[in-house]
């Protein structure tokens, strides 16, 4: 019996392998029972994860507007008042060019970034000031955009955030 493990030149030579028709892999079989309990898996389990991504968009609301108010009473240390509706709270990136004017605007803005952000659904947040439930309102109409709704197409308001 000849030994092959000698090194030649760095390199090892190799005992030739037999060929065979038994060669490893996996059957068309076995694969298709892998997808079937994959399936069955995804099945049980996705449905609990499914309610996750609108409670999330929920929080995200909440933590933004949270976000704006704090922005909000920023500017109205500087300025002694809240910005006004027309304004809106673009006012809390860019210094408001319409009256009244911001008295000592903060050089870069009271919120980071370079524009208000959306609601987690992609609609506009609406801002009044004053408001009719404080010095400013914020409301997002939730996932179907429109004013009332349950659930997830509940009004998210400044006023009455938990």
């Amino acid at each position: 019996m000849m030994n092959f493990n000698y090194p030649i030149h760095g390199r090892f030579l190799m005992s030739p392998r037999k060929s065979t028709n038994n060669e490893g892999g996996f059957t068309l079989i076995e694969i298709m029972v892998v997808v079937v309990i994959l399936g069955i898996l995804a099945a049980v389990i996705a449905p609990r994860f499914m309610g996750r991504a609108d409670d999330a968009r929920v929080t995200e609301v909440k933590l933004q507007i949270k976000n704006f108010e704090t922005g909000l009473k920023m500017y109205k240390l500087d300025n002694a008042r809240y910005p006004t509706t027309e304004q809106g709270m673009e006012a809390l990136i860019t210094k408001p060019s319409i009256a009244p004017m911001p008295a000592k605007y903060r050089d870069g803005g009271y919120l980071e970034g370079s524009k208000i952000p959306k609601d987690p659904w992609h609609n506009t947040y609406l801002y009044f000031s004053p408001g009719t439930h404080g010095d400013y309102d914020i409301v997002s109409y939730g996932a179907d955009g429109v004013r009332g709704g349950e659930k997830y197409d509940a009004d998210i308001e400044s006023w009455n955030i938990n």
